[in-house]
């Protein structure tokens, strides 16, 4: 039977909300106060049929393509649902990485695929290891599927490691597509999209998650022109164009990137500084630390998660995403870069909840 629907975005929308709340995903909301934008210049309707121009070049000169390979979608989840449902068929094999973010299996298992899955492993600090995939690879392989940054443990694969990966798909007439909504938080050194790495290669993001600018809802698809064309044929089904306003606006935000992501980067790095603290001072959970990304992966040392999220909720007023929607149920994954004072004492409430 299909999967219909998302646990996981279901709880999101209905009862992640806590006083304190280490649930998100995301920086904070970016105000539209704070955009540069003549507003003389919102129209309501524009020429849009395949995604805005503007829009498409102002994508592919930010990730150094051709527009002509550049899709527009309503965020990440529309573009790696769109990405998807073009490259399989049902009954076609795809390789997932685990732990994983719960839409993309929700998504294959909807197109009617046959979800296979490779694991990243906590004990080497949640890495890929192409040895993995090659023993679940089959010849019935057409998609394999990961996060970069790692969702949910903000790991940064190397390109080395992703080219590998690419030349496996390669072998069985495969693609890889690779998320890639958290890599702009790699502050220093920012990789440059693994679009550019192999032909095999598809590439999914968005202005959501590092610049806080979720409501515009300004998704992309990186891939070679003929699958790209396909793709907006598929969406044809879904949006016959997108909302014109929310273009412009994004227009206007790749005109200002850069200053948007430092505006959040000092938030991210300060909370970051606390969570290492908290996980230095915190003998009841452990995680796999990293140097950059909006998310950590916890690993509660004993109790249920569940059980321990309930109570943190309910006693502390603090909420966590429980780790069963990334099919880790001793985890839970903590949210930064919304409000610094919020997340510490946040983390202050969790140790307080660790000790009974």
């Amino acid at each position: 039977m299909q999967h219909k629907s998302s646990e996981y975005m279901h709880w999101a929308k209905t009862q992640s909300k806590a006083r304190f709340n280490l649930a998100t995903s995301g920086v904070g909301a970016f105000p539209l106060r704070e955009l540069p934008f003549d507003y003389a210049q919102l129209e309501i309707n524009g020429n849009n049929p395949y995604g805005y121009e503007p829009l498409k070049r102002a994508i592919a000169g930010r990730a150094g393509v051709d527009a002509d390979c550049v899709v527009t979608a309503e965020g990440t989840s529309m573009a790696n649902y769109l990405a998807m449902a073009t490259v399989l068929s049902p009954g076609d094999e795809v390789l997932i990485e685990h732990p994983a973010y719960g839409l993309l299996v929700d998504a294959a298992r909807y197109i009617g695929a046959e979800v296979r899955r490779f694991p990243r492993d906590e004990a080497s600090g949640w890495v890929i290891h192409p040895a993995a995939i090659r023993r679940a690879l089959t010849p019935r392989t057409r998609l394999i599927v990961v996060t970069n940054l790692h969702n949910p443990s903000s790991v940064l694969t190397p390109d080395a490691v992703l080219r590998e990966v690419a030349d496996l798909a390669g072998s069985v007439g495969a693609r890889l597509l690779v998320d890639e909504v958290y890599l702009d938080a790699v502050y220093e050194g920012t990789p440059r999209t693994s679009f550019h790495l192999a032909p095999e290669v598809i590439v999914t993001n968005s202005l959501t998650k590092i610049y806080g600018l979720s409501g515009l809802r300004c998704g992309w698809i990186l891939a070679p022109p003929d699958l790209a064309r396909a793709m907006y044929q598929l969406n044809n089904l879904f949006a016959a164009t997108s909302v014109h306003p929310a273009e412009l606006l994004s227009v206007a935000a790749f005109q200002h990137l850069d200053a948007i992501r430092e505006r959040a980067r000092r938030i991210v790095e300060a909370d970051r500084g606390a969570l290492a603290e908290f996980l230095d001072a915190q003998p009841g959970v452990s995680a796999v630390r990293t140097a950059w990304g909006t998310t950590a992966f916890l690993r509660l040392r004993s109790g249920d998660a569940d059980e321990f999220l309930a109570h943190l909720l309910a006693e502390h007023e603090t909420s966590a995403a429980p780790g069963r929607f990334f099919e880790m149920p001793d985890h839970f994954r903590v949210g930064m870069g919304v409000n610094a004072e919020m997340f510490r004492e946040g983390l202050r409430r969790v140790g307080l909840a660790l000790r009974g």
